[in-house]
């Protein structure tokens, strides 16, 4: 590590929901790398500006990511682990401006979408799309907006001194976001993993991709999601992307041993511990500066 902090890239600015899952992943001392694009967190790690990327995959509401799997196959880096951050809006404004005074409402267009039952009560408020909800409340604070509320998270709040007018205006409590955390291959930690996040295609014919999962559940492999996006330029080939997980490490093994007779371009993008929470609902942290040896592209020796 070259610094005392590890360096994180994240899309947004901070106190967005990928600064508040950096929290949760490392712990508060950290130092956050705000990029306006994911391909910018990638370049970030790929350059050494930054030592981890968190990248949003999927949401409970909104489905898959789907460009953010690409950049998992083109750049290579190694998921190292994954957080489960529940997503929960909040309306906020200036200190001392009443909700009857305001007249616009600003956030993310996923975030307004997730709080539709709340506005429908408020038709004459008129809703102001913008690309990221922590910047939304950064602008209120930054331009003094009394007529303004954005959108956001408390982390938001907090950080740009606005005042929540409203908690938990989002439609669906059960809302949440699943977030990758990515390193370099040299900065793994050192953890006995129970999840897998795998690529494959399988060939155009009867039976293949059945093949493959039916292996899977042979080994007692629990498959928690499976992904497929088409192979740019090519017809009927398709990337499968499958998160794996187990209780003993040799029931993976042998099914990896297996599927690689019926997979092409196999690619095991990470291996890491699933997310798991505490009595307390906290999430558990890793130890960044623990290191482990490349295992996964001894894998793909073996085929």
């Amino acid at each position: 590590m070259k610094n005392d902090k590890p360096r994180v890239a994240i899309q947004g600015i901070r106190a967005s929901f990928h600064e508040e899952a950096a929290f949760q992943f490392f712990g508060e001392n950290i130092h956050t790398l705000e990029c306006g694009s994911f391909k910018q967190t990638f370049d970030a790690l790929q350059k050494g500006d930054a030592d981890y990327v968190v990248m949003a995959i999927e949401n409970s509401i909104a489905g898959s990511i789907l460009p953010n799997y690409s950049l998992l196959l083109h750049y290579g880096f190694p998921v190292i682990g994954e957080i489960y951050l529940p997503i929960q809006l909040h309306l906020m404004a200036l200190p001392g401006v009443k909700f009857e005074d305001v007249k616009y409402v600003t956030s993310h267009p996923i975030a307004i979408r997730q709080c539709v039952d709340f506005f429908d009560e408020y038709p004459h408020l008129n809703i102001v799309e913008s690309n990221d909800t922590a910047a939304c409340a950064k602008r209120i604070r930054d331009e003094q907006l009394t007529d303004t509320v954005a959108i956001a998270n408390t982390l938001a709040a907090r950080l740009y001194g606005l005042d929540v007018l409203e908690r938990r205006i989002e439609s669906n409590k059960k809302n949440f976001t699943r977030f990758l955390i990515l390193t370099h291959h040299d900065n793994v930690p050192k953890k006995q993993p129970n999840k897998a996040s795998l690529c494959f295609q399988v060939s155009n014919k009867v039976g293949a991709l059945a093949k493959v999962l039916n292996i899977f559940a042979e080994e007692g492999i629990n498959m928690s999601k499976i992904q497929s996006m088409p192979v740019l330029g090519k017809r009927h080939e398709y990337n499968f992307y499958v998160d794996v997980e187990w209780e003993e490490q040799k029931q993976y093994d042998t099914a990896i041993r297996k599927i690689l007779k019926y997979t092409q371009n196999f690619n095991i993008l990470g291996e890491y511990q699933r997310h798991e929470e505490e009595g307390n609902g906290e999430t558990k942290q890793v130890k960044v500066m623990e290191k482990a040896p490349r295992r996964y592209i001894d894998v793909r020796a073996a085929k």
